[in-house]
């Protein structure tokens, strides 16, 4: 039976990677779980055991999960001499986080009230959401600056407001103005009654 030996450059990325997210202070399960993947397929990356290491898009999103940039991960596994920087950026640097602490949940719940969003979702159905950035005809659930909870299909984000189907029907069409979103979820998964 042949060995898979990975490839001397993926090799290299997989090693930059996991320098990456040491320098973070997260463990393969912590940096997975951004990307709401396994331990062990952040590791088989680290590995170099999934070629895919070498596209821009899978670099921009192992990098994002470790609030870094493919840029910084090709100069670290080229052993530039300032590929990363030593520690997490603090001040003015830092990138801002959604939450933090353990005391929030990343997934919340909510159950549909009604049948506006039938097919997609009747009465009774529980939507789990998290905080982020739907793609357009994913559900979300946009949380209002008076407390409300609403469940829509996002179609896209423009300067007059978010643009949802759902109010009233599925074909129902409404523009939320910026100004009443506290923020925007998007749905991950949809549980029958």
């Amino acid at each position: 039976m042949a060995r898979f030996v990975p490839d001397p450059h993926v090799l290299r990325l997989g090693e930059a990677l996991a320098a990456l997210r040491r320098q973070r202070g997260l463990s393969q399960a912590e940096a997975g779980a951004r990307l709401e993947m396994t331990s062990q397929g952040w590791g088989l990356y680290e590995a170099g055991r999934r070629p895919g290491l070498f596209r821009p898009d899978v670099q921009r999103r192992l990098t994002g999960a470790l609030d870094s940039t493919p840029e910084a991960l090709a100069l670290l596994a080229a052993g530039g001499p300032d590929a990363a920087p030593a520690g997490p950026a603090a001040g003015l640097e830092a990138r801002g986080r959604a939450f933090s602490g353990a005391s929030i949940p990343r997934t919340h719940r909510l159950e549909v009230a009604d049948d506006a969003l039938s097919p997609w979702a009747d009465r009774g159905v529980v939507l789990e959401y998290r905080p982020g950035r739907p793609r357009p005809g994913q559900g979300c659930v946009i949380l209002t600056t008076d407390g409300r909870r609403l469940a829509r299909i996002f179609d896209r984000s423009a300067a007059d407001g978010l643009h949802v189907r759902g109010a009233g029907g599925l074909e129902g069409k409404e523009v939320i103005d910026p100004s009443r979103v506290a923020q925007l979820c998007l749905v991950t998964a949809r549980h029958e009654p």
